[in-house]
């Protein structure tokens, strides 16, 4: 293993890398906001009404940042729940975990919290999610989707010469 200086030549590599990092991730957080609100309107047609609480077993099976105050948990592969946490959670976004506090196997609205980070995001709202009909909504989608063949314009504009 080399100890000593860094050469010049890699130091110009890694400022020429963590530059263009930043550029690159500067550029896609447009398209994440976007996206992320396109997903939120869609889990909100399938939200349901609010619950008090939900049941939890100390664990969650996935989770999705929607926003700064929004996120996706599912506690099982097919039961998903949309909470709202009290601003300010604004790391939300941003991490790669989060844990949620309960009582009693129970996680309730203003009394639970969303930790991310440093931070206790107290839940506001808990929503169920219709996640057997939201998926095969999808798959009827794409299902759709696949059986319209694709818009070609130039054999359309072969079949008008003719």
């Amino acid at each position: 293993m080399r100890h000593g200086p860094i050469p010049p030549r890699a130091l110009w590599t890694l400022l020429v890398s963590a530059v263009c990092g930043a550029l690159l991730a500067g550029c896609s957080s447009v398209p994440r906001q976007q996206r992320d609100q396109q997903q939120l309107e869609q889990y909100l047609q399938y939200a349901g009404p609010p619950v008090d609480r939900i049941t939890w077993l100390g664990h969650y099976y996935g989770w999705q940042s929607l926003s700064q105050t929004q996120l996706v948990v599912w506690t099982t592969p097919n039961e998903a729940y949309l909470i709202t946490v009290v601003p300010p959670c604004t790391d939300l976004p941003f991490v790669q975990h989060i844990g949620l506090t309960s009582t009693a196997s129970t996680v309730s609205t203003r009394f639970d919290s969303v930790l991310v980070r440093h931070w206790r995001c107290q839940i506001s709202e808990i929503r169920p999610i219709d996640y057997a009909r939201l998926r095969k909504d999808l798959r009827a989608r794409h299902q759709e989707d696949k059986a319209v063949p694709p818009h070609n314009s130039d054999e359309q504009d072969k079949d008008k010469d003719q």
